[in-house]
């Protein structure tokens, strides 16, 4: 398709909808916001990891090509104090932590992104901010420590509009207990208070990095300039993303650090904030756990719009369950009975009046709701048109490229005629419960046959079934 639709995004700093213009459409370069490791990621953490891949697919679907980054913090207070308390050192505690944030969002059908820095790997460039920041008079030193000077940046606020004379003592933006000259300051690096505490011995004295430091070496070490898009949840906009563009801009005020910010907004459970207290905190192993689905996970965070709250429920996870198998089972009707090749160009005929309205409603600031309600109507027309065999072959082939197309994106469907969707291994798994209650073991045996034959492995746990595809 040479008539793509132009791709219009919400940026945070003008709250205007805006035409996205990168400087190199072959190369967008973006930056995220990744995960601090010291423990598992809940599900609010991964759907901001989901967003950035509805960006990376969008983009991609619409002619751009992503150069992507997500930064891995791994090192903070909660991961020193952790790791002197274990008495292990930082990276033997983040390892594992990491490896898990890898796994969940390979659960989720994230695509690999181009770089994941560390910030424990990204020292000098924090050095070298650090050294230019002190050439233009923005930063000062006490007791060890390195400040930011925010009153000596003029644009402080440009992005969250926050005004400087509300910002008090004991305020939410730094919770560092650090003597500095003025109380809206504050710190890139930071002397060492405990015994044992991971530093490093730099020109700028025996330390580490201060939190929002991290993130400006990270994108200064992969892009070595400012980027196209930045993009994190909502709660990171103040303090954190403010003060990134106060050092970045800082040190290189002859760069625009960011031209689009775009922000996940939260996820609500029911209503309310995640809470282990409330009982509603959910991490993806636990909701596997509970045999759902990994892929009605995708489909639900798919459903919401990026910039609207996500009201996460266990009965929408039913629900994502039932309207993936809605797709999946039109999908069905299509394909031949035996395997062939995939498709390898879009719809041209029949179906890409449908998927012009896909890509459009991608185009207009990643709206997938919109997006997922074409497809629905779409079905609806599909399934009328297969009910009266009305369909021609080579319909039904452009049908087959838009499925593959719009997958692109979604990621949840199969394309082969044998296998089994979701909703079925669950129906079959239920099934053999009801077999083993009644003591019907040869069919209890016999549904677990014919799962693994179609690549269903199960496996008996005392929180139920827990099932893959090999």
């Amino acid at each position: 398709m040479n008539d793509l639709p132009g791709l219009f995004l919400t940026n945070s700093q003008t709250g205007e909808k805006e035409e996205f213009r990168p400087a190199d459409p072959g190369r967008v370069k973006i930056y995220s916001c990744g995960p601090t490791v010291y423990n598992f990621n809940h599900i609010g953490n991964l759907r901001s990891y989901l967003f950035v891949d509805i960006l990376r697919r969008s983009l991609k679907l619409l002619g751009f090509v992503p150069d992507q980054t997500m930064n891995i913090t791994d090192i903070d207070d909660k991961i020193i104090n952790q790791s002197i308390e274990k008495k292990i050192s930082i990276e033997e505690f983040t390892r594992p932590w990491i490896d898990a944030f890898f796994e969940d969002i390979k659960t989720l059908r994230v695509e690999e992104l181009e770089h994941y820095p560390r910030a424990t790997e990204s020292i000098e460039e924090m050095m070298k901010i650090i050294d230019r920041l002190k050439e233009n008079g923005l930063v000062y030193e006490r007791d060890g420590n390195v400040y930011y000077s925010i009153s000596h940046f003029q644009n402080y606020g440009k992005l969250s509009k926050i005004d400087l004379s509300g910002m008090i003592s004991g305020a939410r933006y730094d919770a560092d207990e650090y003597r500095k000259e003025d109380l809206r300051d504050f710190v890139l690096w930071k002397a060492p208070k405990l015994e044992g505490e991971k530093s490093w011995q730099t020109r700028h004295g025996l330390g580490r990095p201060g939190w929002h430091l991290e993130c400006s070496a990270m994108i200064r070490q992969v892009y070595q300039s400012g980027i196209d898009i930045h993009t994190g949840g909502i709660d990171l906009l103040f303090p954190h993303h403010e003060n990134e563009i106060a050092q970045s801009e800082g040190a290189f005020p002859e760069e625009k650090f960011v031209k689009y910010w775009v922000h996940c907004e939260h996820l609500l459970v029911e209503g309310q904030k995640m809470s282990k207290s409330l009982g509603n905190f959910y991490t993806l192993r636990d909701l596997i756990a509970m045999n759902y689905s990994p892929l009605a996970i995708r489909y639900l965070f798919l459903s919401y719009h990026y910039a609207t709250k996500l009201n996460f429920s266990l009965s929408r996870l039913e629900e994502a369950e039932k309207a993936i198998s809605r797709i999946q089972n039109t999908l069905d009707r299509l394909l031949p009975d035996e395997p062939g090749a995939l498709p390898s160009s879009p719809p041209s005929g029949f179906a890409l009046p449908a998927f012009k309205e896909f890509l459009a409603s991608l185009a207009d600031d990643l709206n997938t709701p919109r997006a997922l309600g074409k497809v629905f109507e779409f079905l609806k027309e599909i399934n009328t048109k297969l009910d009266s065999d009305g369909l021609k072959e080579d319909e039904k082939l452009d049908c087959l490229s838009y499925f593959y197309e719009i997958n692109r994106l979604l990621d949840i469907l199969h394309f082969e005629k044998d296998s089994l969707n979701d909703s079925d291994v669950e129906r079959l798994i239920l099934e053999r419960t009801e077999a083993k209650k009644s003591k019907n073991f040869a069919r209890a045996d016999a549904i677990r046959d014919e799962l693994l034959e179609k690549g269903i492995l199960l496996e008996d746990t005392k929180n139920g079934v827990k099932w893959k595809r090999k």
